[in-house]
């Protein structure tokens, strides 16, 4: 012992080995270190916008910008293109009285997409057209795909779709999916930047544009349903490749519950299934709530009263985290408000034509409930709806009688472009690996 204590490379190996035992004892005790944060969406403000309408010769385009709203007549059937700042909204309706296109029908200008997804009324019983436009000056290629009751039906016949720069195509999709009764239509964009509307004529009466639904999800909110009589239909895709197990509920203006009868519904891989929901609804605003292990994509068909009767479309929406505002509204104009989870609350301003904006307002909304907002002005004017507390989703709705018919239509309360919200980025090398 003696030796190896006078032995200095000895007395180097034990000050090595107490300084070991002592940095294991302190890693066994030490504690246990706290959670990262976790990382959310980074809100960011939008510093540009390109918004698409479908043209209409003779038609006016309203365009809205935080306390401004313009109108500019189209002098052709081409399609819109407009560009400013955030906060940009445009968007048209179209009224007629008499012919096959009698009806109220609504459209909102949006920018182009990656991808867009359509649920409606197929062709079966619909003149269904597709308007593919591409609003830059460098050639674009999208693909369609058309989901039916029996499964995806289009095959190749929409793959591979050239768009001209500052071009347009319009696609009847009796071509592509003749013998669909109810349809999910994706439009994905390979390359270019393109922008997607739907235009859809019932035979049985009515027209107006599909609203852009949100994509497959495992939860999925259909708002805006308006109240009073006529028939309630949801469709409801499951376009991936497993089947879906879907939990309803509905939120009205008395009640949050479980339809009866209603409770599940089952839709087959690939397919889009429909289910009539007027009983269970009872003549209430409302909105639907749909669950799902398999994403799913889901809109809605509201027939209104009345021979003929009108219709109109409302689709999965996502909530008012970002605000939302409709620039082209008219008399007969309100807006249907869910709160889901807790109470919610909205500031809610009016802009006329040519006028100043009118006080802001803030609407409750009861958790759990549906309510709706009647929306005074004269003329044409634009609504901006910003969040205030609570989880709050909604649609803007048009309603107004026609001798003994009702005329209507819907539009989801879209997430405004003021702002924009990115995914959080992680510091890795797997975004170059192979």
């Amino acid at each position: 012992m003696r030796r190896f204590v006078e032995n200095r490379f000895g007395l180097l190996v034990l000050v090595v080995v107490s300084l070991i035992a002592l940095y294991g004892v302190a890693l066994a005790t030490r504690p246990a270190p706290p959670p990262p944060p976790a990382q959310t969406p980074k809100r960011v403000a939008v510093e540009s916008v390109t918004a698409v309408c479908p043209g209409a010769k003779g038609q006016q385009v309203n365009v809205y910008l935080p306390g401004t709203l313009n109108a500019e007549t189209l002098e052709s059937g081409d399609p819109y293109v407009t560009k400013g700042p955030g906060g940009l909204e445009a968007g048209y309706l179209v009224r007629a009285t008499a012919g096959e296109s009698r009806g109220l029908a609504g459209v909102r200008c949006t920018e182009p997409a990656a991808e867009t997804w359509l649920v409606g009324p197929g062709p079966v019983h619909a003149d269904v057209r597709l308007h593919l436009v591409n609003a830059d000056k460098a050639p674009a290629l999208a693909d369609v795909q058309v989901y039916a009751a029996e499964g995806p039906v289009s095959g190749d016949k929409g793959v591979g779709l050239e768009i001209a720069p500052g071009q347009h195509r319009e696609i009847d999709l009796r071509t592509l999916a003749p013998s669909a009764d109810i349809m999910a239509v994706s439009v994905t964009t390979i390359f270019g930047r393109v922008a997607a509307f739907a235009r859809t004529t019932m035979e049985t009466g009515g027209v107006d544009w599909l609203p852009s639904a949100g994509p497959p999800a495992t939860r999925v909110v259909v708002p805006g349903i308006p109240g009073g009589g006529g028939q309630r239909r949801l469709l409801v895709a499951a376009p991936g490749e497993t089947d879906a197990v879907v939990r309803l509920t509905a939120v009205s203006e008395d009640a949050e519950y479980a339809m009866r009868g209603r409770e599940t519904v089952s839709v087959p891989a690939g397919s889009v299934v429909a289910v009539d929901v007027t009983t269970a609804l009872a003549g209430s605003s409302a909105a639907l709530v749909l669950s799902s292990p398999t994403p799913v994509v889901a809109g809605l068909v509201v027939t209104s009263t009345g021979q003929p009767g009108d219709v109109a479309f409302t689709a999965g929406t996502p909530s008012l985290e970002l605000g939302s505002a409709v620039a082209r509204n008219a008399a007969g104009s309100r807006l249907v408000l869910t709160a889901l989870g807790k109470p919610g609350k909205v500031r809610v301003q009016v802009l006329p034509a040519g006028g100043e904006a009118a006080e802001p307002f803030e609407v409750d909304i009861p958790a759990g409930r549906t309510r709706n907002v009647k929306l005074a002005a004269k003329g044409d004017f634009a609504v901006s709806v910003t969040p205030v507390a609570g989880e709050v989703y909604g649609a803007r709705v048009v309603e107004e009688r026609a001798g003994n018919a009702v005329l209507l239509t819907v539009q989801p309360l879209a997430p405004a472009r003021s702002w924009t919200l990115l995914p959080p980025l992680t510091d890795t090398p797997r975004v170059v690996a192979p």
